[in-house]
């Protein structure tokens, strides 16, 4: 179905017209819906476009990684692939590789390697977690915010309806009105934030899927550049 910019434009004014309309309490309502709905979708955009770096950046980095014949080689240009989590994953093993390996290059704790990927993929989830729960908060509280516009708008509507002394659509009308757009208005700011939060929460639990994956490939790379049965060797005295 089209809308006419003319249409579009009516039914705008006619929202306005609403809210101006709109008892001292109903706006107190709506600006505080407004200021959840703004910070929650600042906070949508900014994650889906964090998502949407570390994503591409992440199979940028891990094509490099497996192209590379040395550690070393991966970490000269580790930077350039920064929005990715996986680089901070790969840089706290390769800080701990780097402390554990000496003139002979053998490994010496290759759990202590695990636990140094483990800490940098949790510092990396911590990351992309920043400000989410500030979407749970929004899609908990603000339909309730709109419930407290809703009773209140029925009020002001029988305080109208007693106030009249009769039955009309004219008393009721005010309170009503308050009651539907602030109804509207908590749903608004809710379904978003919900929506979002699900979807977002989703590919974090990817990101720490891969992250984990990850941390096992390059355990694999960095057992291969040991000497033959030596890594095999340390590890299984560490589990005994």
């Amino acid at each position: 179905m089209h809308y006419s910019p003319a249409l579009a434009a009516l039914i705008g004014g006619e929202i306005v017209d609403l809210v101006n309309e709109t008892g001292l309490v109903a706006k107190a309502v709506l600006l505080i819906l407004l200021a959840f709905s703004l910070i929650s979708w600042a906070i949508i955009l900014a994650k889906w476009g964090m998502l949407r770096r570390a994503r591409v950046q992440s199979g940028r980095f891990v094509r490099a990684f497996r192209k590379a014949q040395r550690l070393q080689d991966v970490a000269a240009v580790a930077e350039q692939f920064r929005p990715s989590p996986l680089v901070g994953v790969f840089e706290g093993g390769f800080e701990e590789y780097k402390r554990q390996v000496g003139p002979s290059g053998i490994v010496k704790n290759p759990a202590s390697l695990q636990r140094a990927m483990q800490i940098a993929a949790s510092e990396e989830l911590t990351r992309f977690e920043r400000n989410m729960p500030w979407l749970a908060i929004t899609g908990a509280v603000t339909p309730f915010v709109g419930l407290f516009g809703t009773v209140w708008g029925i009020i002001d509507a029988f305080h109208g309806l007693g106030t009249a002394g009769a039955a009309t659509l004219r008393a009721v009308a005010p309170g009503i009105s308050e009651a539907l757009i602030t109804t509207a208005a908590g749903l608004a700011a809710a379904i978003p934030a919900v929506i979002a939060y699900n979807l977002i929460g989703g590919s974090i639990r990817e990101f720490a899927a891969r992250g984990d994956d990850f941390a096992m490939e390059m355990l694999n790379a960095i057992d291969r550049q040991q000497p033959v049965g030596r890594m095999a060797m340390e590890a299984s005295e560490v589990r005994r």
